[in-house]
């Protein structure tokens, strides 16, 4: 059976604000609201983050727009909610958190096999010269192929 994902958002300002290293796989305990919010894609990533408390890894500030159809057992939009990974996988996020001064950062929310998944980045903040190398090079990419489009309709 093929593993069919469909991407409902991406984080594109963790993009910006980090560099991403490793990534890992996880799932995430939503209530039945939630999940109606995430299928349709009313999710907001920009301020949210991952945090291993206890032993748990927790995702922080992620809003989940309350459901349009729901009624007063609708969810709370920035309620903190637990992440489901295996124990070895916290264990080494929390390492690299505390050791190397990393931050885990949410990149995108899709579906897997029916089940709303999250990937976790492993990241390290940019300085301000690394954000203008990435726009300088995004630019030049942007240009070439402006480039070689205009080429080819001149042939």
């Amino acid at each position: 059976m093929a593993e069919d994902e469909k991407v409902l958002v991406t984080n594109r300002a963790a993009f910006h604000e980090y560099i991403i290293s490793d990534k890992y796989e996880a799932g995430i305990a939503l209530t039945g609201t939630e999940v109606k919010s995430v299928m349709e894609g009313r999710v907001q990533l920009k301020d949210s983050y991952v945090a291993v408390r206890d032993g748990e890894a927790w995702l922080f500030n992620a809003h989940i727009s309350p459901y349009s159809h729901g009624n007063r057992a609708n969810h709370e939009p920035l309620r903190t909610r637990k992440l489901l990974l295996h124990r070895r996988e916290i264990d080494r996020l929390e390492g690299e958190t505390t050791t190397k001064g990393m931050t885990l950062v949410v990149t995108r929310v899709y579906l897997k096999n029916r089940h709303v998944k999250v990937e976790v980045g492993v990241a390290r903040g940019k300085k301000l010269y690394d954000k203008r190398e990435t726009e300088l090079r995004r630019t030049l990419e942007r240009e070439t192929r402006a480039q070689l489009k205009e080429r080819i309709t001149n042939r």
